[in-house]
């Protein structure tokens, strides 16, 4: 997937990225697709977190945070997944509006829409320092 290398070229420590969208537009697929970018490891076993609410890989720009926020009680059940510390490194989130206001500012949201024939659209925002090299 073209885009999740290209995301994966231009991340570093400290970033955020949001992945929204309706079940089904392929969020977990390009969470995948980044994180194998990132380890090196095309082959690289990346389940949905859905029912783990977080998985933590390791990568050349260090840990990356994958969460899953779908089964997510509300923003305050965040904090015992380790949310402030996790900020540090890089946060990869699916159904980013149980964030509520712990929504970074900063942040790469991605906005996957399903097209007609199984096509993907996707919806870039953030990241005005490096918006451009995704395009």
């Amino acid at each position: 997937m073209v885009l999740a290398g290209r995301i994966a070229a231009l991340v570093r420590p400290g970033d955020a990225i949001l992945l929204d969208g309706p079940m089904g537009a392929g969020k977990t697929t390009l969470a995948r697709a980044f994180l194998r970018q990132l380890t090196g490891d095309a082959g690289l076993e990346v389940p949905s977190p859905t029912f783990t609410l977080v998985q933590t890989y390791e990568t050349r720009v260090g840990p990356v945070h994958h969460y899953d926020l779908w089964r997510l009680d509300g923003p305050a059940a965040l904090t015992e997944l380790g949310w402030d510390e996790a900020c540090n490194d890089v946060v990869l989130v699916e159904w980013p509006d149980r964030l509520s206001d712990l929504r970074p500012r900063d942040a790469l949201t991605v906005i996957l829409r399903l097209q007609e024939q199984e096509t993907r659209e996707a919806v870039l925002t953030g990241w005005p320092d490096r918006i451009g090299a995704l395009a």
